[in-house]
């Protein structure tokens, strides 16, 4: 900025928020009244001198929105976006905030430097109301003065703040988030409109507008000839009303009030008796500090029991699928006995199969986890957890990348973009392979019907997450007070009304996360089975053997695969772990649900009736309930996956950090596990 230059503040704010009384307060007699061209909206402006310097104030239209349904609204709008001001300066009343701030979440996507002014802060104060302004400036990320222009309280202070803000042109330091898949879009729009040369205008605040239906904004990128923005705009826009009944507009709005909701719980408190609505009177307990997380957990708990209660048919439908198109493959190939009817039947049947049988079980724990989401009670869970949290010196924004990990570690890292401090990102990332992704949740539905009835099979599930995220709290205390000790960020934890979820979205959802799976099972998980295969057939015995599973076992024993895991054995025993399981753990680090299809290469139940079912058999047989509980806790805490320590590498932007995860969880899965085994065999636990 040229120091001769005027400065330009822009007032705004809703009408009746005490706007006028400002301006007449910074700008004194030195002010005029006109019209602004070519329309009846009064235009008011004056100036005071700052240092030698002129600062105009331009006090704009009162506005509650920047959507521009009114010529009012339409002024304020467009001036803020094609004029530029050196400075943003919204009036909120501070005794009706939660409305008010709804201005002030557009001026912050806006890109502009803003001050917010809570005026009218004694008749906050009257009504009950205690507002912590330096929290409430940080989650926000922008400067707030409290005055009472009335009395003339706080106008040097915000003359003050709003030319250090506008000579350092200090941005909004936070950004509303919107949650999935609101941001995903966004933020592909976002991309999109890059490099288009927008004029300076925020490439965010255009991609909100679009979404939300904005016709002069598209009239805008139609001059701009951005046809390709547009359609997927549309797409998108059509999806969203597809998947939630309502358009992008109250999907929008809503989360805006959430971040507010979220802002105001954390940094305002009522000391006097209000009327609640609806969500009030349900928070008053979802969010209760006592009975908050007893009922998140029970949530958890249901979801897992219905995991298994209502999968139990679909699982065992497939399982009998897979079992008779092995059946028929093997009655009916057509070359004859040899290594590649092996392959078909054990590499592929028995490595793919017995991982795709549990996608049942994996779509009705996405189903739930996204009818929790889209209801607004995950917002809820987050606000709980958001107390743990912070005891482990984090904050609840890392809460969210914890819960997409139950689907997949890779997004789940990636997520942590949305974490401010690089301490708490960095101990985000390495907990989130605690969180038991989709993959080990296939491990644990073949191990856990293996060895537990039928009663015990949600609650032993149950314990295992709970395991996971205990350990996840403990490892996260432990990095914050070590190596990644430092202060906490402030943020939002947006608390979105409650609204009841479709079942349609709830379903795209589910499937969006299911297909991943089964992308996954039929890209990765083919291709390490096959590699598997090939290292557990050859080398070929010298002399012809029986086919039956006996022999065929022997000759796993004796191929490549056996012997690497005969000289892992004395390293795994100590685990209760023999050659068999060594072999199935070296291909669990490049998926955990190779580990499945390996364990069925082994045991040679590709080609005998429903694989699944034969290899719980097989484990039965072989393996003690105390060597199944060691397995289940090794899988759960040890090595994340190969994509797991790339994305690690990629976003911690430091191999050392990848490596340290990847050796720290193994090792730490090796002790608990060996303990676990050795405790359990003194009692007398392992037979």
């Amino acid at each position: 900025m040229k120091p001769d230059a005027a400065l330009r503040i822009a007032l705004a704010g809703n009408p009746n928020s005490g706007k006028s009384t400002i301006f007449n307060a910074l700008t004194g007699e030195h002010q005029h009244i006109g019209n602004y061209p070519g329309v009846t909206v009064e235009r008011k402006e004056g100036w005071f001198s700052d240092a030698g310097v002129r600062v105009v104030v331009v006090d704009l239209p009162g506005t509650y929105t920047l959507a521009a349904h009114s010529e009012d609204e339409k002024v304020a709008r467009d001036y803020l976006v094609h004029e530029h001001p050196d400075v943003v300066v919204d009036v909120v009343d501070a005794s009706n905030l939660e409305r008010s701030l709804y201005l002030a979440t557009e001026l912050i996507e806006l890109g502009l430097p803003l001050v917010l002014v809570f005026n009218k802060s004694d008749l906050a104060e009257a009504a009950g109301y205690e507002i912590d302004i330096a929290k409430l400036s940080g989650l926000l990320g922008v400067p707030i003065v409290p005055a009472v222009a009335t009395k003339g309280r706080g106008i040097e202070e915000l003359r003050r703040v709003a030319l250090e803000t506008a000579r350092t042109h200090r941005l909004p330091q936070r950004r509303v988030k919107y949650g999935e898949p609101l941001d995903a879009d966004l933020d592909l729009l976002e991309k999109k409109l890059q490099g288009g040369g927008q004029g300076g205008i925020s490439e965010r605040w255009l991609a909100v507008k679009l979404l939300e239906g904005d016709e002069d904004t598209r009239a805008f990128l139609e001059k701009q000839r951005a046809a390709e923005i547009l359609r997927e705009t549309d797409h998108i826009a059509a999806r969203l009303r597809r998947n939630y009944r309502d358009g992008p507009e109250v999907l929008i709005a809503e989360r805006r009030y959430g971040f507010i909701s979220g802002a105001c719980q954390d940094a305002v408190r009522v000391s006097v008796e209000r009327r609640h609505n609806f969500s009030d009177q349900v928070d008053a307990v979802m969010t209760h500090p006592v009975l908050g997380i007893p009922i998140f957990l029970g949530m958890m708990f249901l979801l897992f029991k219905m995991t298994f209660l209502i999968g139990d048919w679909p699982v065992t439908r497939l399982e009998s699928l897979f079992g008779m198109l092995a059946g028929f493959i093997g009655r009916h190939w057509p070359l004859g006995e040899g290594m590649l009817k092996s392959l078909v039947l054990d590499g592929v049947i028995g490595g793919v199969g017995n991982v795709v049988v549990f996608l049942p079980n994996i779509m009705l724990l996405f189903l739930g986890i996204s009818i929790l989401e889209d209801s607004g009670y995950m917002a809820r869970g987050a606000f709980v957890m958001d107390r743990l949290m912070h005891r482990m010196g984090l904050h609840g924004r890392s809460f969210i990348p914890l819960l997409i990990g139950f689907g997949c570690s890779v997004p789940a890292i990636m997520a942590t973009r949305s974490i401010e401090g690089r301490r708490e990102r960095l101990t985000t990332m390495f907990v989130v392979p605690l969180v038991s992704c989709s993959a080990r949740l296939a491990v644990y539905t073949l191990i856990i019907p293996a060895f537990f009835s039928g009663r015990w099979q949600a609650p032993v599930l149950w314990v295992l997450y709970l395991i996971g995220i205990g350990f996840a709290v403990v490892l996260a205390r432990l990095l914050r007070r070590t190596i990644l000790r430092g202060e906490s960020t402030e943020f939002v934890m947006e608390l979105p009304p409650y609204r009841l979820p479709t079942l349609r979205g709830a379903l795209f959802h589910a499937w969006r996360r299911g297909w991943y799976f089964l992308k996954k099972a039929g890209t990765l998980i083919l291709g390490v089975s096959v590699v598997m295969w090939v290292l557990s057939a050859y080398p070929r015995p010298s002399r012809p053997q029986e086919d039956n599973p006996q022999s065929q076992g022997a000759r796993v024993e004796q191929s490549y695969i056996g012997r690497i895991g005969h000289a892992l054995e004395p390293v795994l025993r100590p685990m209760g772990f023999d050659w068999r399981i060594g072999t199935a753990l070296t291909g669990a680090f490049v998926a955990k649900e190779v580990f499945i299809a390996q364990l069925g290469v082994v045991f040679a139940v590709g080609e005998y009736g429903s694989s699944a079912v034969a290899l719980r058999r097989q484990l039965r047989d072989n393996y003690s309930p105390l060597v199944a509980v060691c397995i289940l806790l090794f899988i759960l805490i040890s090595m994340p996956c190969m994509a797991t320590v790339a994305v690690m590498r990629a976003e911690s932007g430091s191999w050392g950090w990848a490596l340290f995860q990847l050796g720290g969880l193994t090792l730490l899965a090796y002790g608990v596990t060996t303990v676990v085994y050795q405790v359990g065999s003194f009692l007398g636990l392992g037979t």
